[in-house]
């Protein structure tokens, strides 16, 4: 599998005959330096976490340029399908949608869920996080933005991730320490951790140093990617 990371909580996963976009927030993204056409080449998904602006993205223009199916929960589905959205497969927490080669699954993350429109907030849904699986690949989990939360340690023993996306920026999702808890507690057999949700807008941390630090005691692979370039990762 190769996995990219855009900046912010935006990646490409690419295996077999999947190209699948996680959160691609990269028009307006600070923290993303290439060409949302080229970071969106053949798409055939669009996953996305929550509902907040800075992970939907540009989800409605690349589904309607790729023609990629958009999984995400049951209100933000609909909500996009009222704007355009052709494509898309609803579902909620604690469900698994198959999406030929592989699955998606809904789990529980600590955080609000909402769009803005007129200087208004409504609500879309839950925030959550999302489970890849697909055979012979590494299972990956992007936590989405979120605290830690005890049955972090449920997801572990139903799902048994090799590859977490975890944020560690702060403020709105949980900060280096938190995170490298809930990486050592809960995730202790991950192969690795990419962190996450830093670096783009100033009033989070602006590096993974302090993860990375944090996590020098154990055995998981601690992966900060350059952005744009990919990382294999293997089951």
């Amino acid at each position: 599998m190769k996995i990219t990371w855009f900046g912010h909580s935006a990646f490409r996963l690419e295996f077999g005959d999947a190209v699948v976009l996680i959160d691609p927030f990269l028009s307006g993204n600070p923290a993303f330096e290439g060409d949302v056409a080229e970071a969106a080449k053949g798409v055939t998904h669009v996953l996305i976490t929550h509902a907040h602006g800075d992970h939907v993205g540009d989800t409605l223009t690349i589904a309607k340029e790729s023609g990629a199916k958009v999984v995400t929960n049951y209100d933000l589905c609909m909500y996009l399908a009222s704007q355009g959205l052709e494509s898309f497969d609803p579902m909620n927490t604690g469900g698994t949608v198959d999406q030929g080669g592989f699955t998606v699954t809904m789990v529980r993350a600590d955080h609000s869920a909402g769009l803005v429109e007129q200087g208004v907030t409504f609500p879309l849904g839950s925030a959550n996080g999302l489970i890849v699986k697909a055979p012979g690949e590494p299972t990956v989990y992007h936590m989405g933005d979120t605290d830690i939360f005890s049955d972090m340690e449920l997801i572990a023993e139903l799902h048994e991730p090799d590859v977490v996306l975890i944020p560690v920026g702060d403020r709105f999702t949980m900060g280096a320490r938190s995170a490298a808890l809930a990486m050592k507690r809960f995730f202790p057999r991950a192969k690795a951790a990419i962190p996450c949700h830093y670096g783009s807008f100033p009033i989070i941390d602006q590096t993974a140093d302090a993860f990375v630090a944090a996590m020098q005691d154990t055995d998981i692979q601690v992966i900060v990617p350059h952005k744009g370039m990919p990382v294999r990762v293997g089951a």
